[in-house]
């Protein structure tokens, strides 16, 4: 399988994992294609946990200059904020 190149964005990056993941799950693909997949999947993961990380930085320098820093504790199961 030829390499595929960088998605340019976080959203390009995130629906081709699903569709790896996807193809993954159905179990019908030989090994080393399934190998090389599975490889490309860790790299897309990484590349959006960079991306959501770099997202969340640009954030709080945004709210630092705003003069209204406050960070929250973020629920992860409900994906909602919680007031403390």
């Amino acid at each position: 399988m030829a390499a595929k190149k960088k998605p340019a964005t976080f959203e390009q990056a995130l629906e081709e994992l699903e569709e790896l993941v996807e193809r993954l799950e159905a179990g019908d693909l030989p090994l080393e294609e399934a190998l090389a997949d599975f490889e490309r999947g860790v790299k897309l993961t990484r590349e959006c946990q960079q991306k959501l990380a770099s997202a969340e930085q640009k954030v709080k320098v945004l709210m630092e200059e705003s003069g209204s820093i406050r960070e929250l504790p973020f629920d992860e199961d409900t994906g909602e904020e919680e007031e403390t």
